[in-house]
């Protein structure tokens, strides 16, 4: 029984710091509709495939890097569509600004290769006609200050290493149709 009380205050004390740690955009505002500058340049797209001004605040406690992803769970893959995977982010960098992904990341950072077999950021593209797609822009809070894994390594491999060293996660949602 003492053990119940313990982890029930344990979790009360550690669920409101969690529910702090959040991502904001000035590009994508959650759930709706992204606009062209977030939009890939290929594959029938017509975008300027920036990435979008990411910020973040209130991180958990013991937090040594971060790392961000792009994710479609909408793709007609199968296993989603992933978009943007880029970890080694130093535990005091916040933010980053528009059309940072490529040379404008902070030092140490790697972007690993995307589902269009690249590095770096790669915007929405949904097959025309589809419903619209959800692209989720999710910041993970690690609890190691780095991912030893290559720029090749898929979007998979490197999300079963942030789930594991993940300390909590913030998320945002934009949409896109075409």
């Amino acid at each position: 029984m003492k053990y119940a009380a313990f982890i029930l205050a344990t979790s009360l004390i550690s669920t409101p710091a969690l529910a702090d740690f959040r991502v904001t955009s000035q590009d994508i505002r959650d759930g709706e509709m992204m606009a062209s500058e977030q939009v890939y340049n290929g594959f029938g797209c017509e975008g300027d495939n920036l990435s979008p001004q990411l910020s973040w605040q209130d991180a958990p406690q013991g937090t040594k890097s971060f790392a961000i992803t792009a994710y479609d769970p909408d793709a007609p893959t199968g296993s989603g569509w992933w978009h943007w995977v880029a970890f080694n982010i130093p535990a005091s960098v916040n933010s980053i600004d528009t059309g940072a992904s490529g040379s404008n990341m902070p030092e140490g950072v790697t972007e690993s290769r995307t589902d269009y077999g690249s590095t770096g950021f790669g915007g929405a593209c949904p097959p025309a006609g589809d419903d619209a797609h959800r692209y989720q822009f999710t910041v993970f809070a690690l609890n190691t200050e780095t991912l030893d894994l290559p720029a090749d390594s898929s979007g998979a491999l490197v999300g079963f290493y942030l789930h594991a060293h993940a300390l909590g996660k913030a998320r945002l949602e934009g949409l896109y149709q075409r």
